[in-house]
């Protein structure tokens, strides 16, 4: 008798574990559960540019969005040197318009009564030139002195010399005003833009805005400290992209692989899962109790594994515990890759 209940021990035994062994080979075994917690990136938020702090827009906890102002800094001497490349934009606008209209009419019949009055200037002193010659080389003796005359021909040398000059101006009006100097007064513009578009970004650079949608977690600064580039005003918790670190033994890699589809809950929220995909699998181990491993301390060896978690309403904190279970859509049971 006791030898048949032994017989039928062992049977049962070996039954269950065939059993056993048959549910897990074809998806009937309990879901593989991981246990980890909560990881998200940080960013630390600084200005572009040094100054004074006038203002800081959020506090610790509050969400923000990308492109939402954080905080100013004082800009008044900036838009006051702004305001005077606007002006100086404005002066040189009116330089180069002036070029390239060319003369006015009004210059141009200037120009031309200043010809006219040099020659009929120029007329006169060749007449009185012409009678001193006459009177001075006359046979009866010289009617005027030597010194009259030279101050004929130097007064109608002058009177030349004038109306070639107000003939040359004329000319001048005529044809306008130099290609070069129209290039340098356009090149002066462009330079006086270029440096009001430096002043306007510099402007803008004294707005802290949001690169990305977050969380603050940490305010550093207030108003009235000095920041500048290498002083973080602000560390960030970002939103998205979110992931369960967990940890899994050597003989279990063999259950999961990148991109497996998962379920995550929290103790917040055990019946209101939110859906993961492994999205890292470490290729070294971690926690390695001896650098010469024994068949036995192999199975002590730990992968880190990242589960890549959609958390729309921002349920998952920074560390938060988190159970992961790597099942099957609908079936529940743990699948083998």
């Amino acid at each position: 008798m006791k030898k048949w209940l032994i017989i039928l021990l062992v049977l049962v035994v070996a039954g269950a574990g065939g059993w056993y062994g048959f549910l897990y080979l074809h998806g009937g075994a309990e879901p593989f559960v991981l246990y980890g917690n909560v990881d998200i990136r940080q960013v630390s938020l600084a200005f572009n540019s040094s100054g004074r702090i006038r203002a800081m827009t959020v506090e610790e906890g509050d969400q923000i969005h990308a492109g939402q102002v954080l905080a100013r800094l004082d800009d008044t001497s900036l838009r006051l040197q702004a305001d005077k490349a606007r002006a100086d934009i404005a002066a040189l606008d009116q330089a180069l318009l002036r070029l390239l209209n060319g003369t006015r009419p009004e210059e141009l019949a200037q120009a031309r009564a200043s010809v006219a009055a040099a020659q009929a200037e120029a007329t006169f002193t060749a007449q009185q030139r012409r009678r001193m010659q006459a009177l001075f080389s006359g046979g009866s003796g010289h009617a005027v002195s030597r010194q009259e005359l030279d101050n004929a021909i130097s007064a109608d040398d002058m009177a030349t010399a004038k109306l070639r000059s107000a003939r040359e101006a004329l000319r001048l009006a005529e044809i306008g005003p130099r290609d070069e100097d129209i290039a340098q007064a356009r090149a002066q513009l462009e330079s006086a833009k270029a440096q009001l578009a430096i002043l306007e970004h510099d402007i803008a650079e004294t707005v802290l805005l949001s690169p990305c949608d977050g969380v603050i977690r940490s305010r550093l600064l207030e108003p009235g400290d000095m920041a500048s580039p290498q002083r973080a005003v602000y560390l960030v918790a970002l939103t998205s992209p979110k992931w369960i670190r967990a940890y899994v033994s050597e003989p279990q890699l063999g259950l999961i692989h990148e991109g497996m589809r998962l379920s995550v809950t929290t103790d917040s929220w055990p019946d209101d899962p939110v859906t993961g995909t492994v999205g890292f699998i470490a290729s070294v181990a971690e926690f390695t109790p001896k650098t010469v491993q024994t068949e036995e301390l192999r199975s002590a060896l730990l992968y880190e594994v990242r589960v890549l978690v959609d958390d729309p309403d921002n349920r998952l904190r920074l560390g938060m515990p988190a159970t992961v279970r790597l099942a099957d859509e609908g079936s529940g049971t743990a699948r083998r890759p």
